[in-house]
């Protein structure tokens, strides 16, 4: 059973892939999606950011005061932000937004026919549903990321601000000592991977509902769940992987 479902996933992903290079495009209903996955989930990354950032610029000021090692603690958060906590976070947080939203919204369309009603009307569900979102997750997740690192640092400097009194631009030229383009691009570019698994485990799960309203109920849960797994086995993977690739960020 998890063979088959593992099989039915991948095949379904390939033809996202193959599907998303071939017309139509579907640039309107893409930018839509923009809209509805990416803008409107800024809200939720920014508030969050900034909270992360106040609370490992806490954690990081106890560690390092015991070796007084204070002025360290801007480049400790960046690198901490940008390397792993930024991208790893943002990517479970829409996760649980875009996962459920997506798993719920094909689903309810499924159970009422709405998909067998597309279809008879000439049009290509699978791709005017599934690999426009594909797209729009693909291209959303690492402008988010970043916006994630941003509000991170700036919570970072508020807590600094409050502890030491720090100005904002000691604290930024301090924040960027330590790190460079070879740290922020890799860890940003792979969250273009985590944004392919949110929206294809979604959009698979709500494509295969069953079972009436308890089925979209079952493909949210499920979306949220299965997606959050992915991206943490993944990372693991992809973290391997840009090691081999960039072998200075090993430093």
């Amino acid at each position: 059973m998890f063979v088959e479902g593992a099989g039915e996933l991948s095949l379904f992903g390939f033809r996202a892939i193959r599907d998303a290079f071939r017309p139509p495009f579907e640039p309107g209903e893409i930018l839509r999606q923009l809209h509805e996955l990416g803008l409107r989930s800024a809200p939720l990354i920014a508030v969050s950011g900034l909270a992360v950032g106040v609370v490992l610029s806490m954690h990081t000021r106890a560690s390092l005061e015991r070796f007084g090692a204070e002025s360290m603690i801007p480049a400790g958060l960046a690198m901490a932000l940008v390397r792993e906590t930024g991208p790893l976070t943002a990517a479970l947080l829409l996760s649980g937004r875009i996962g459920a939203g997506i798993g719920a919204e094909l689903g309810a369309m499924r159970v009422t026919e709405q998909i067998d009603a597309l279809e008879a009307s000439a049009v290509d569900a699978f791709k005017y549903l599934v690999v426009t979102r594909t797209l729009a997750c693909v291209i959303a997740l690492p402008i988010l990321t970043t916006l994630m690192n941003f509000s991170g640092m700036l919570g970072g400097f508020l807590a600094e601000r409050a502890a030491s009194g720090m100005s904002l631009r000691l604290y930024f030229d301090r924040s960027f000592s330590l790190i460079d383009v070879t740290d922020y691009v890799p860890a940003t570019l792979k969250t273009m991977v985590f944004g392919f698994i949110i929206a294809i485990t979604s959009s698979y799960l709500g494509f295969t509902t069953s079972s009436g309203t308890e089925g979209v109920g079952r493909a949210s849960t499920r979306a949220v769940v299965l997606s959050s797994i992915l991206i943490i086995v993944s990372n693991v993977v992809l973290v391997r992987l840009i090691f081999f690739v960039f072998p200075g960020l090993q430093r």
